[in-house]
């Protein structure tokens, strides 16, 4: 069971990410330069959202509280949020714009990531929903930043 649990928490992140680049490679062109500019805009606020939180905020580890040895090796650092969980529910909060089937299952993808990194012991439930919030955040202010962008170049085309 340790061993489903380590490759959960360390790598099925990279499921999300083919799953989001095998849609932007059949997406049309349009789609292809929109989802493009919400992952790196989005991404960028999402990391800087989790960096702002990680100063406000610190959460010791539960290998460092509980004294308890870790099933995946890792520093006595900040655990919050959890950046792989960070990534994998950007990526699903943004593909719901897209695709809802899609979306949902990266929001799956995204909470099993949580949950094995919670039972490998290298983080506490609060830095994992931290990390949807922060997500989910993150995707909402690119979404208003997309809505004001195109508003403004409708009405100057007018």
């Amino acid at each position: 069971m340790n061993s489903i649990i380590i490759f959960v928490a360390k790598y099925f992140f990279i499921i999300s990410i083919l799953l989001v680049a095998s849609y932007w490679i059949r997406a049309r062109a349009s789609v292809k330069i929109e989802l493009t500019w919400r992952l790196a805009v989005g991404g960028v606020l999402a990391f800087a959202l989790a960096a702002l939180a990680g100063h406000l905020y610190f959460d010791p580890r539960p290998f460092v509280t509980h004294h308890l040895i870790p099933l995946i090796p890792h520093s006595p650092d900040n655990g919050f949020p959890s950046d792989h969980v960070l990534l994998t529910a950007f990526l699903g909060f943004t593909m719901l714009l897209y695709s809802r089937t899609l979306g949902l299952a990266l929001l799956v993808v995204a909470f099993l990531v949580g949950a094995a990194r919670v039972a490998a012991h290298i983080h506490n439930p609060r830095d994992i929903v931290a990390s949807f919030v922060i997500a989910a955040l993150a995707v909402a202010l690119t979404q208003l930043l997309s809505h004001l962008w195109n508003g403004r170049r409708t009405a100057k085309s007018h």
